[in-house]
This record gives structure tokens, C-alpha cells and sequence, in this order.
């Protein structure tokens, strides 16, 4: 895997100056060490077999008295870089809610479904003995705006960026976390986010003001 570091070099040089990690798995590279992460939790078949350019972001970790704007600037400069360098048209990854009981999460899960459950031919299933429904809740229950805002930051943000999610969430009892899967098709970013991923080489990327979860 490749991995974005950023570093406050007021605390030291190398490993000791470390405040924020993104990994960053290419195709390639996961073909290499036989799989890539999210396949544990959902059959990703759909995205390795669509002939797209595809990236998955691992797990995010940032300190928590530096999950500000300016760290994840720098964070998804670099990975805006990345994506223009590599070509990638595909990123996809892991979102999640702290907690393993999904009916805490009803109404979270449910708009997901209904207003951002990606296409077929793109879309990855949990795996079937880890798999909780998210259509519990019918659409016109639902207040989406308000829900949207409830929505944990990471998630919150990959969706502004116009990602979807796969069908079903995953509990992961080893990390205490109900998870759902993004993908996030890079031509689909609209042009505001489109403009600073260009604008990134020249320092200027100002992604939107979300924090990473813990």
C-alpha cells in the first residue's frame, strides 16, 4: 500500500511527528498481496470487473487534537494528486458508524439506501454472514436533510462528493463499527471539487470543512 502522512515537524522528525495517515491500495497492488480490505467485509466483484482504474482508501487516523480543516487539506491534496497521477476512476473504501447495533443506526442506514445506493453494475454486497439489512425504514419516513447532517463526518463528506454505497452493512465486532461501503466514481465529483483537484498541485485544494472519525 501507498500511504499520505502528515507530519508537525514541531514534534520531531520521522515517525514521532506523525499527526494523520490515509492508506492508499491501487489494483495493482492489491492483486499482489491477493486482495484488498474491503473484500473481507463485501464481494467488491462488481468494481474489480468493470474495467475501471480503481483505488481504495483504507483507514483513515488522525490525532484527535488535529482532525481540523487544515489537516485534511493536506490529507485529500494529496490524495487529489494521486488520483490525477494514477488515473484513477474508481475509489472505494469503508465508512462507519461507532457501534455494533444496527438498529441504532435505522434511519442513517435507511437514507442511504434510498437516496444513495449505487448502480448495479458498481454496486458491492455485504458479506452474507456479517450482512444487516439498511431498507428499514420506508423513503417518505425519512427527513433527509436532517439525517444527512447526523451522518458521521467521513461519511457525511465522501457523500458531498457525490459517492454511493453498497447494499447492506457490515458489523465489524473487532473494531466496534457498523460499516457501509462508499465508492465514489471520480468523474461523477461535481465541478467545484473537479476545479480544486486540479488546483491541488499549485497548493490551493480547499476540500469541504469535515473531520475524520475516530
Amino acid at each position: 500500500a501507498d500511504h499520505v502522512i502528515v507530519i508537525d515537524e514541531t514534534l520531531g522528525s520521522g515517525k514521532n511527528g506523525i499527526i494523520g495517515t490515509y492508506r492508499l491500495l491501487r489494483q495493482e497492488a492489491a492483486d499482489k498481496v491477493g486482495r484488498f480490505y474491503t473484500g473481507d467485509e463485501y464481494d467488491i466483484s462488481p468494481l474489480r470487473e468493470c474495467g475501471a482504474n480503481i483505488l481504495e482508501l483504507g483507514r483513515s487516523c488522525v490525532l484527535e487534537e488535529y482532525r481540523t480543516r487544515s489537516v485534511m487539506q493536506r490529507l485529500w491534496a494529496a490524495i487529489a494528486d494521486y488520483v490525477i497521477e494514477y488515473d484513477i476512476d474508481i475509489m472505494f473504501g469503508c465508512g462507519s458508524f461507532h457501534g455494533t447495533d444496527p438498529s441504532k443506526f435505522a434511519r442513517e442506514l435507511s437514507y442511504l439506501y434510498h437516496y444513495h445506493l449505487a448502480p448495479p453494475g458498481l454496486r458491492p454486497v455485504a458479506k452474507p454472514d456479517h450482512h444487516v439489512q439498511m431498507n428499514v425504514t420506508s423513503k417518505e419516513s425519512l427527513v433527509a436533510k436532517d439525517i444527512l447532517m447526523s451522518l458521521p463526518p467521513l461519511i457525511k463528506g465522501y457523500l458531498r462528493l457525490g459517492a454511493h454505497v453498497g447494499d447492506g452493512a457490515y458489523i465489524d465486532e473487532e473494531f466496534n463499527t457498523t460499516d457501509v461501503c462508499i465508492v465514489l466514481q471520480t468523474h461523477l465529483i461535481t465541478d467545484r471539487y473537479k476545479r480544486h483537484y486540479d488546483m491541488s498541485r499549485r497548493g490551493t485544494f480547499d476540500p469541504p470543512s469535515w473531520t475524520v472519525d475516530e
